[in-house]
């Protein structure tokens, strides 16, 4: 069975527990269907409240507890915007935060197309807007070498290792 490797005090599973996994944090925030879903709407351009839960097909609700949610957590920012004649109304546009999780997002999607969408894939195709190339997310070093599962190694971060140490020298005391 193909595994990533575990390094440092990582090898013994059973030594350590993953209480401050970040996949974990990430869920927290984006988690739910309709937020992955109004993600997703961000990335194609939508940035009003009703279009939102038109899009989606969700309740306004919904709509206002996963916008508020999402903002809260800095994936969006609130801007005022105003029709003429209007109230003034906000819209929501991505932060800085909320554009670093399109790989996440996508990747989602190119893993539906490939196993959950039959022989034909996708409905929606994703290309580079330059060159016209098909784009993919794929896991890859620095140097840019494709990293399949069995050659990824997950290390230990220093400053994490170091935390968990006083922890546990905490504890002992």
């Amino acid at each position: 069975m193909e595994t990533a490797r575990l390094d440092g005090f990582l090898a013994d599973r059973d030594a350590w527990r993953a209480t401050q996994c970040s996949i974990a944090k990430a869920m927290d925030v984006i988690g739910t269907r309709s937020a992955m879903l109004i993600l997703r709407e961000a990335y194609y351009g939508t940035t009003r409240f009703d279009h939102f839960a038109e899009r989606v097909g969700i309740t306004e609700a919904v709509a206002a507890a996963r916008l508020r949610e999402l903002t809260a957590e800095g994936l969006f920012e609130r801007q005022p915007y105003k029709e003429p004649g209007q109230r003034t109304r906000h819209e929501y546009v991505l932060t800085e935060k909320g554009r670093d999780v399109l790989p996440a997002v996508l990747a989602l999607m190119q893993w539906g197309d490939k196993y959950l969408q039959g022989e034909r894939g996708g409905p929606l195709d994703l290309a580079d807007d330059t060159s016209g190339e098909p784009v993919h997310v794929e896991v890859r070093s620095e140097s840019g070498r494709r990293v399949p599962l069995g050659e990824l190694r997950v290390v230990p971060n220093v400053t994490a290792e170091q935390a968990r140490r006083a922890m546990e020298r905490d504890r002992e005391r």
